[in-house]
């Protein structure tokens, strides 16, 4: 008997805000990942994007459980699992891993932003006063001092290095330790998620850079973005390919969970799987990726082909996120048929909400450089620690 769905299974569950919470998690650790390659391992063509990443990181990872909250019916509720430790849930576990690394991150920041922040704070207004707050009231800066959280900085910088894999990587097991679900259950989740999470990251720093700069009529270094090209190339090839082997791992099996599977990938999700994801999304990023890294074109044209290739590779990310979220529960837990879903626009977890939610960091970046420079090598009111 073939297309035999459950009726509880006929509703997709997870929907457009689960899908979306690994996508900002991603973004997370790729741009910390960027960030940590100046200040820990002294990549100084990086320099002109590492306070930039390392603030896009924060105030991502201050979104990044916005949609889980949305998607709960009592978000009041999700302070128990820290207030009422389990630590045999998973879900709490993800809360223990993103407060420890929420509060390295917040460090870190302070003490790359401190210099800044004191030289606003001897002014006058409110932006000097909430200045003066943050550095705790203490105006005293001094060569030692300055060498001191460089010091300090480098160390936060290696700490959240395993930190932001562990917290990305988390959210890969979340998916990958569910025994049930055919589409889920593999041991290479997880190292997929991270990879893909580093090109995500990359991709969006790439993009927002290149879009600051175009709007601000600044001379982009070309330096820091084909040093970022390359990153991005290896790691798309890394992440694509781990992708490939999963499926590959599935075929050679031929378990029972095998057929179904390549009825779920020839059916359902062709179009965004085999179609978008793999044949548009990364099979063109990665040949001009390959034609900047590979071949001597002028700067305006590699500059186009970077550029292209983050957004491009951005719509791969959330592609495989939602192949990943809502292919997997496509399948009904019979083995023998498959539901549908279409996200809508305007109900609680459309798409309308994930637009929102995810153009608020971007609003957050820009009153957060008017406070402090992300770009100080550029716009001239202070110099990159």
């Amino acid at each position: 008997m073939m297309n035999f769905v459950f009726p509880n299974e006929l509703r997709v569950t997870w929907t457009v805000m689960i899908v979306l919470y690994p996508y900002i998690t991603g973004l997370v650790a790729g741009a910390f990942i960027v960030s940590s390659l100046y200040h820990v391992f002294g990549r100084e063509e990086l320099r002109p994007i590492a306070r930039f990443s390392l603030a896009s990181a924060f105030v991502f990872l201050l979104f990044a459980p916005l949609p889980l909250l949305m998607h709960l019916g009592h978000p009041e509720r999700a302070f128990n699992i820290m207030i009422t430790p389990h630590f045999t849930s998973a879900m709490a576990g993800f809360g223990y891993i993103y407060s420890a690394y929420l509060l390295v991150v917040v460090l870190e920041l302070w003490f790359v932003l401190r210099s800044d922040f004191l030289a606003r704070a001897r002014g006058r207004g409110p932006v000097a006063w909430l200045c003066r707050s943050l550095v705790l009231f203490n105006l005293h800066e001094s060569p030692a001092t300055r060498e001191a959280d460089h010091r300090i900085v480098k160390f936060l910088a290696g700490l959240g290095i395993p930190m932001a894999c562990t917290l990305h990587g988390y959210v890969g097991f979340l998916f990958g330790s569910l025994k049930a679900n055919p589409w889920w259950s593999t041991p290479l989740m997880f190292v997929i998620f991270i990879f893909s999470a580093i090109v995500s990251g990359i991709s969006v720093l790439i993009f927002h850079y290149f879009v600051v700069f175009w709007i601000n009529r600044w001379k982009v270094n070309g330096a820091c973005v084909r040093s970022l090209g390359r990153y991005l190339w290896g790691f798309m090839m890394v992440a694509v390919a781990l992708e490939l082997l999963e499926i590959l791992s599935i075929t050679y099996e031929q378990t029972d969970k095998t057929e179904v599977l390549n009825t779920l990938i020839r059916t359902k999700l062709f179009m965004s799987y085999v179609v978008l994801q793999f044949l548009v999304f990364s099979l063109v990023p990665f040949l001009m990726l390959a034609v900047h890294a590979l071949f001597r074109v002028r700067e305006r044209v590699a500059h186009a082909l970077i550029w292209t290739s983050a957004t491009m590779l951005l719509v791969q990310v959330l592609l495989m996120r939602w192949n990943v979220v809502v292919g997997g529960q496509l399948v009904s837990k019979s083995m023998r048929g498959f539901t549908s879903y279409f996200p809508g626009v305007w109900e609680k977890e459309g798409l309308l909400t994930a637009a929102i939610i995810f153009t608020m960091p971007f609003l957050i970046l820009y009153v957060f450089h008017r406070i402090v420079p992300l770009f100080p090598d550029v716009d001239g009111r202070s110099k990159q620690p």
